[in-house]
């Protein structure tokens, strides 16, 4: 019996130390992958080199390569276990998510993340925006930068720019990532017109741009025909004018022609004094 029992005891034995001993190697197979820390860029950086390296690898390593924004980057394949990436550009529109990506042959792909950060870079849609009354407006702003910034719109109010009241419910904001817009529904030439701002603000700063709506009445679309009619008004009273003016100087007083018929006069008596003369 003592004999019967100690053979499963024996047994347990053998797998407990067979599973401490097949532990902290399939520990050590797992992939591990040494990355440089987060960048964050700004206006003068220098050139920025990303690395990563492989330092434990489970299997044959096939190729690696690099990701940003989740998007391959061409030209980056590799077979090697340290990779890099350079930066040479330093804008912000080169922050965003890195990737180092090892793929192997008989075991999952593996991976490290690079976070390269930079303030927001605004583009603004319009410097300026000419809208009727009634009508709607519809303004936007871009920005590049990455993490994506938080959006906030503004009107300049007695100089200083203020968060936009919706009172009247006419104002509509959309913000999505690194996108904002603004829409005026029903625009009223007293309140709307303006100096807009847009605001982005992620961890590394802030920045705005600004648009100036313009808003004209609903007579806007007349003044040209107004104003033609107004030149032709105004041509037809010079045109009259001057005629009224004109005329005294060309048309004879009735007193003109009495002279030179008293003088006509005058010759027919001297004629016949002359005649009766050489009848004498």
């Amino acid at each position: 019996m003592s004999g019967s029992g100690s053979l499963p005891f024996a047994l347990c034995l053998l797998l407990a130390a067979a599973s401490l001993i097949s532990g902290p190697a399939a520990a050590q197979n797992e992939p591990r992958i040494n990355a440089s820390e987060d960048v964050n860029i700004h206006q003068y950086s220098s050139p920025i080199v990303l690395q990563c390296n492989l330092t434990t690898s489970p299997s044959p390593l096939t190729y690696s390569y690099w990701v940003k924004n989740g998007e391959e980057i061409s030209g980056t394949k590799k077979n090697s276990n340290i990779t890099e990436h350079k930066i040479l550009k330093i804008r912000a529109d080169e922050s965003g998510e890195y990737l180092c990506v090892f793929m192997f042959a008989n075991s999952p792909v593996a991976n490290a993340t690079i976070e390269v950060k930079a303030i927001p870079d605004i583009t603004v849609h319009k410097r300026s925006e000419n809208k009727n009354e009634g009508q709607e407006a519809v303004m936007y702003c871009k920005s590049v930068g990455f993490p994506h910034p938080d959006w906030m719109w503004r009107k300049k109010v007695n100089g200083v720019f203020v968060e936009i009241n919706n009172s009247s419910g006419r104002f509509f904001i959309t913000n999505k990532d690194n996108y904002t817009e603004l829409s005026i529904t029903n625009l009223q030439i007293s309140e709307d017109p303006g100096e807009y701002e847009c605001n982005a603000t992620n961890p590394i700063g802030s920045a705005s741009a600004t648009t100036i709506l313009r808003v004209r009445s609903h007579l806007a679309p007349l003044w040209p025909f107004l104003g033609i009619l107004a030149e032709i008004i105004i041509l037809v009273v010079i045109i009259v004018v001057y005629e009224k003016r004109k005329r005294p100087d060309e048309v004879p007083d009735d007193d003109e022609p009495a002279g030179p018929m008293k003088s006509n006069s005058t010759n027919n008596h001297k004629d016949k004094n002359l005649r009766q003369r050489n009848t004498n």
